[in-house]
């Protein structure tokens, strides 16, 4: 663990209402989501491709991602990758939410969490269905109060445990 540390004293902080900072034309981005999805499979509401939270920890905030589903229909998923393949995260975040479907059609109140912990990279995209119950400085904030302070120490599971239930807090609010 003691190699993260310094690799996460600069982890990059982001949000995104599932806009890119690139636009790319319709072909390429279906390209893209299937090249991710291909690359990195669905495996629940948790999938650590990363392996920094333990199948306990995953269980655990599985449990609670299924409840918030349960009490709010909003989805929200955490996933964790040791790349992002040299794409920005934003485009990376984007494509992986839209290769999965997250958030209910029609809605688009689906709720992605990413860490590449590698690449010093956090990202909390927030569906348009949801751009004003979570917007990008509130997202932000969560970022880099309540998330980075963690990870710095290389509390991973412990940050976006703290991540998800301030995401949370902010979805019950508006109900």
């Amino acid at each position: 663990m003691k190699l993260f540390l310094p690799l996460l004293m600069a982890l990059a902080a982001s949000c995104s209402n599932g806009q890119s900072a690139k636009q790319m034309d319709p072909s390429q981005s279906e390209q893209s989501s299937a090249l991710i999805e291909a690359a990195i499979p669905l495996g629940g509401r948790v999938t650590d491709a990363a392996n920094i939270i333990s199948a306990k920890q995953e269980a655990a905030l599985a449990d609670r991602l299924a409840l918030l589903e349960k009490s709010t229909s909003h989805q929200m998923v955490v996933v964790t990758v040791n790349s992002l393949g040299g794409q920005d995260v934003a485009d990376f975040t984007r494509n992986l939410a839209n290769a999965w479907g997250i958030g209910r059609k029609g809605h688009h109140d689906g709720v992605v969490v990413l860490v590449a912990p590698n690449e010093r990279k956090v990202r909390i995209a927030v569906g348009y269905g949801l751009e004003r119950t979570l917007p990008d400085p509130l997202c932000k904030t969560i970022i880099e109060q309540n998330m980075l302070p963690r990870f710095k120490e290389a509390n991973f599971y412990e940050g976006i445990e703290a991540g998800v239930d301030a995401l949370i807090e902010g979805l019950k609010r508006t109900g």
